[in-house]
């Protein structure tokens, strides 16, 4: 049983790859974006840009972690994730420096692969939950 349970998680793991990639990305850029702006000569007109950088970045290392764990709960978190994604692209896109444009990419990238994670990870999910069940 515990081999069969390890190959679950192994499985699931490699089936996330690309939503993995994407938050890890996505933290990275929203570290350097907030970062960025706090180095800013007037830091103050961006401290809603630097509070949705924090917010994104944890949600995308919290995503990651339970996608590696093959969590049942990853699809849930991952659909806050792409929210919380949006919101940080929606306000990283208002201003015109580099490391905003760059992180918004980054962001919704990110919220597009945690879009697609109900069909990537409903199989792996549904057997979680059918072999607790039984």
């Amino acid at each position: 049983m515990h081999n069969r349970d390890s190959m679950e998680v192994e499985m699931a793991h490699q089936q996330y790859s690309a939503c993995v990639e994407a938050c890890n990305r996505c933290a990275a850029a929203c570290d350097h974006c907030a970062t960025a702006c706090l180095a800013e000569r007037d830091p103050k007109p961006m401290a809603h840009c630097i509070a949705l950088d924090m917010d994104c970045a944890d949600i995308c290392r919290l995503a990651v972690g339970y996608m590696s764990r093959g969590s049942v709960h990853a699809n849930s978190v991952c659909q806050l994730c792409a929210e919380i994604c949006d919101a940080c692209a929606d306000e990283c896109s208002k201003h015109p420096m580099d490391h905003c444009r760059e992180c918004a990419d980054a962001c919704r990238r990110c919220a597009d692969e945690c879009r697609r994670m109900p069909q990537q990870g409903s199989a792996t999910a549904q057997a979680s939950t059918s072999q607790r069940t039984h």
